[in-house]
Formats: structure tokens, C-alpha cells, sequence
């Protein structure tokens, strides 16, 4: 009896697309940006990527590097639309809350390295959540 593809566990599939050369230089790219370990970002994107968004990592990787956040310092530090829409590992909401509390905590003086560190830490958990 033959199965459908969908049907399958797809994880060798996406294993062996992370670790091609292009894309294991973009996931080790992106694991220096967030500050987490490539194994866990591979983990990650295991489990929450399909195979196409996986396939087309490194131009979204490189066209979220050029065009996401353009004109908001702490959103670009952050990577709200980068990890949002460009490498959707982050939800929207949950982004929108960590980019609200991060100007808070900036517009109420607190240093802003300090806020944007606290921020960064917010991501690289809701990343590996």
C-alpha cells in the first residue's frame, strides 16, 4: 500500500535542506543575529517550517535583511517584520507586545541598550517556544 506524500514525515527532508551549504551559512546567520545555538534554531525550523519556505530560506533571509524595519531603529534591532514576515519565526502578536514593551521601557528612561537587551532576550524566547 502507497502512501501519500503529505502523510510522511517530512523532518529527513528538511534536515537535509538545512544543512546544505547555502542554507546551513544562512541558519548560522541567523542563530548569530537571535544569539541561540544553530542546533535549536534548526530544531525550531523543523518543526514549524514547511518545505518551500524552508527551500526559499536564504532569499528571504537576504531580502528581510534589506527591506524589513527600514526608518524604526528599535524595531530593526528587534527584527519585528525580519522574524515576523520575512522568517516567520515569531507571531505577530507576540512580536507587537515585545516591540511595545521595549519602547515603554524606553520612552520611561530606561537606558536604551538595556531595554533593547531585555527586548532581544523576549524574541530569542518566543522563538525557541
Amino acid at each position: 500500500m502507497t502512501g501519500y506524500l503529505y502523510e510522511k514525515d517530512l523532518r529527513q527532508m528538511k534536515y537535509t535542506i538545512l544543512t546544505s551549504t547555502r542554507h546551513d551559512e544562512t541558519v548560522r546567520a541567523i542563530a548569530r543575529y537571535l544569539g541561540i545555538g544553530e542546533a535549536k534554531l534548526r530544531r525550531t525550523m523543523l518543526r514549524r517550517f514547511d518545505m518551500s519556505l524552508l527551500e526559499n530560506l536564504e532569499s528571504r533571509w537576504e531580502m528581510g535583511q534589506e527591506h524589513a524595519d527600514n526608518g524604526n531603529a528599535v524595531a530593526r534591532e528587534l527584527g519585528c517584520e525580519l522574524f515576523t514576515r520575512f522568517v516567520p519565526l515569531v507571531d505577530t502578536e507576540v512580536m507587537q507586545t515585545i516591540y511595545n514593551e521595549t519602547t515603554t521601557m524606553i520612552q520611561e528612561g530606561s537606558a536604551a541598550d538595556e531595554a533593547l537587551e531585555r527586548g532581544r532576550a523576549r524574541v530569542r524566547e518566543a522563538v525557541l517556544s
